[in-house]
Order: structure tokens, then sequence, then C-alpha cells
């Protein structure tokens, strides 16, 4: 990356699912929410970035979708992961953990 250039935010796991599942399927929130059966405040607030995916919705997603519930927390942590590579997060465990050695 160059030094002008800003890095780009991680995606969130609900902007995956709301641009690469619901739209594309026509679906909305409420009728996915309906579908799983959890609370149309879950999906809305995934699709918003304003939670995270729990194992629950994994595995309830996975089901309604033909996926895994292993892709969806994927995506979860690779996003949290991310969002703690850039917070520098890493840097400051590799400078206060020392790898084990034998």
């Amino acid at each position: 990356m160059r030094a002008n250039e800003e890095k780009m935010p991680p995606a969130h796991p609900g902007e995956h699912l709301k641009e690469d599942f619901l739209d594309p399927l026509g679906l909305t929130a409420y009728r996915l929410a309906k579908s799983v059966g959890v609370p149309v405040t879950r999906i809305t607030r995934i699709i918003n970035g304003q939670t995270r995916i729990s194992v629950d919705t994994a595995m309830r997603l996975s089901r309604f979708f033909g996926n895994t519930a292993q892709f969806w927390l994927n995506l979860q942590s690779d996003y949290e992961v991310q969002l703690a590579e850039d917070a520098g997060e890493v840097v400051a465990i590799e400078q206060e953990v020392q790898p084990f050695s034998a």
C-alpha cells in the first residue's frame, strides 16, 4: 500500500449477508428473520454492522441458505481479526508475548 493511500475498512459480515445473499435473492430482512426464526432487529442490526453473527445465527443462516455455519463464523472472525490488526493490537501482542521455544 502506498503512503498516501488509505486502507479500506474490512467488510462486516452483515454487508456480505445483504449484498451477496439478500439483494440477489430479492429477500428483505423481515422475510429472512421470519424464515430463520429470529427477531427482525437481529437481522437488521447484523446488516447495519451493529452486532456480530453468533453461533445460533450462523447455524440458522447456514440451514436457510444451504451453506455451513462455519462460513458465517469465518466471515465474523476474519472481520474481527482485521479490526484488531488495523487497531495495532497485533503489534502490541507481538511485543508483549514471546513465542514458546522448547
